[in-house]
């Protein structure tokens, strides 16, 4: 009989041993193909990657700076998600008391009265223990879950504080941006107003015809709505910035596209640092953590439980024919539980758990995934819109000679038309406002890698 009970301590220990290990990341992760192969050869493998800049080192405009610091002080989502984070740690705490013993005091009194006679006090000043003995992991796996939503929560919360600089930078620059749109539509309504003022004047002399006119004038009532237009975005962002800072509307204080700065040499680092750096791939991991816990909680409850309780107390009132009846109270309870007929409920438990478990995987496999995918995306898209940029200027630089001699001939010689003049300058217009285009676009490029590599850390 001994040698049987041995035997079968034996087995229920070798099948429990699962239910005590700790969650380790899984191998058959893509870590080492996260980046194209170009990428991944000209990253380096120590802290310079972009990502571990601090953000007041990556966005180095004072009036940018003071709108993230600002944003981060007020903004809602950050402040909803510290308090998520506090209450990650209470339930952190909760679970590591349950280890100890649980002390209840339990003092009762109360009157009695038999057949109408004199009726007497009696009292019981009382206090009761519980503990239960953790032997097949449930408190120790619930603790670990615990752990596992707090760095869940804590994630989270980096998630949103990045995703609270990264917006407002982009926000930033979209107002800058536009600055220097309404800067150049501005310039470009005045020289078309002086324009149309100019062929009204040679209109009256013969120099030129009444269509050439009406199509000058045409083409200023279209800058002066595409002025207007652009007049309406600006004041738009700017109430779109407030908002993100939490703030009721004030005028943003800003510099120009001109003086922003990018960090002249851009690398990534290796992919297995993208591990630990990104928020989210780090939520998606711990969510991951959380659920492996869940199922080793859910094995526990195959297992016997063990309980020890006790209860000790003052009273008066041991028995009627004791002519002292106050005396101490004392007991002790040893309680040993083991599922037998609802096995069928467990094990739908547990398959529910080991469901919930793989799709956590799922997610964080493509969580992953995701954070190559923007990785590549924003590096490519760097390199795209510098390449634009450098063309768009180019362009501008040829376009403004031919719109100079174009003007000239036009005034001096009978042989350029309107037509001419007017593609020219319709012409320069475009690839100003694209250059300012592309000079917000490698900004936001480098703010959307930023962002990728978990950049915004604490």
């Amino acid at each position: 009989m001994k040698k049987i009970l041995l035997y079968t301590i034996v087995i229920v220990m070798a099948s429990s041993c699962s239910i005590y290990r700790k969650y380790q990341r899984p191998e058959d992760l893509p870590v080492d193909s996260l980046y194209r192969t170009e990428a991944a050869e000209a990253a380096i493998e120590d802290t310079t990657s972009l990502g571990y800049i601090p953000w007041d080192e990556m966005f180095t405009d004072p009036h940018l700076q003071y709108l993230i610091r600002t944003g981060l002080e007020h903004n809602v989502d950050l402040q909803s998600a510290i308090l998520r984070v506090e209450e990650a740690k209470a339930q952190l705490s909760a679970a590591k008391w349950a280890y100890a013993p649980s002390l209840n005091l339990t003092p009762q009194g109360g009157l009695s009265s038999i057949d109408g006679g004199k009726a007497s006090w009696t009292y019981n000043a009382g206090g009761a223990v519980s503990w239960d003995i953790d032997l097949f992991g449930s408190l120790l796996n619930s603790k670990r879950g615990a752990q596992a939503t707090l760095l869940q929560q804590q994630a989270y919360q980096q998630a949103v504080r990045s995703q609270i600089i990264g917006t407002i930078a982009n926000t930033y620059y979209a107002l800058l941006m536009l600055d220097g749109q309404v800067a150049i539509s501005a310039e470009n309504v005045k020289i078309w107003k002086e324009q149309v003022r100019t062929m009204e004047a040679m209109l009256r002399v013969g120099q030129t015809n009444e269509s050439a006119v009406t199509q000058a004038r045409a083409n200023l009532y279209a800058l002066e709505a595409s002025y207007a237009d652009l007049v309406r975005q600006q004041r738009e962002t700017e109430n779109s910035i407030c908002s993100l800072l939490g703030q009721p509307y004030f005028p943003v204080e800003r510099g120009t596209l001109e003086e922003q700065s990018v960090p002249e040499e851009i690398t990534v680092s290796v992919p297995l640092q993208l591990l630990s750096n990104r928020p989210d791939v780090i939520q998606a991991e711990m969510a991951y953590a959380s659920s492996y816990y869940n199922t080793n909680m859910a094995r526990a409850a195959f297992y016997p439980s063990i309980n020890l309780s006790g209860s000790a107390g003052w009273t008066n009132s041991l028995g009627q024919a004791i002519s002292n009846p106050a005396g101490w109270l004392l007991s002790a309870l040893g309680q040993l539980t083991m599922p037998v007929f609802n096995h069928g409920q467990l094990r739908a438990n547990l398959k529910v758990t080991k469901a919930e478990e793989e799709i956590a995987r799922l997610n964080y496999r493509q969580a992953l995934l995701n954070a190559g995918e923007q990785v590549n995306n924003a590096l490519f898209a760097i390199q795209t819109n510098k390449t634009m940029l450098e063309k768009h200027q180019a362009q501008c630089k040829d376009l403004k000679r031919t719109l100079t001699s174009t003007e000239y001939l036009f005034r001096n010689s009978s042989g350029t038309t309107y037509l001419e003049l007017l593609t020219a300058q319709q012409s320069l217009l475009s690839a100003q406002l694209n250059t300012i285009s592309d000079q917000y676009q490698v900004l936001q490029s480098v703010v959307t890698l930023y962002q990728a590599l978990g950049g915004g850390r604490e």
